[in-house]
């Protein structure tokens, strides 16, 4: 079983047991956490796709720990005027490992309904091929001035 998650602005695949560094959330250590941002979910047999997201689906976290990430170093300088500056960063992250992931029934029950209903094959217009004699007058059209 796995999913694919919106957290933060970043997309993961989870599946139970995956541990992942989000941006920091507030959330106590030890405390559960509940992503309800399902884009995408798989329980082996079928695949439930959210538009864009499903319905009641959830996937359950436990946060490990409170981190700060890398640090990131930015460095600017201005040539030939003697003028440096340097910045770091560290992003403050959580640490979380996925512990359960739930599908709702209606999740399943209204995907495949509503895909059947608003699916349907575009017509495309049918063009006139174009002859030499018209290709060749629009090259020789010539340019108003004004």
């Amino acid at each position: 079983m796995y999913a694919i998650i919106e957290v933060g602005g970043h997309q993961w695949k989870v599946s139970p047991g995956t541990q992942l560094d989000i941006n920091r959330v507030p959330t106590a250590v030890g405390a559960q956490h509940a992503v309800e941002r399902v884009l995408l979910a798989s329980d082996g047999q079928q695949v439930h796709v959210g538009r864009p997201y499903l319905p009641g689906a959830q996937v359950i976290c436990e946060v490990l720990s409170h981190r700060l990430g890398e640090k990131t170093i930015s460095y600017h300088f201005r040539r030939r005027e003697n003028w440096r500056k340097t910045v770091g960063h560290r992003q403050p992250l959580t640490r979380v490992i996925v512990k359960d992931i739930r599908v709702s029934e209606t999740a399943t029950a209204e995907v495949p309904a509503q895909a059947a209903a608003t699916v349907k094959p575009r017509a495309r217009k049918a063009r006139a091929p174009e002859t030499a004699a018209t290709i060749v007058k629009k090259a020789r059209t010539p340019k108003s001035k004004e």
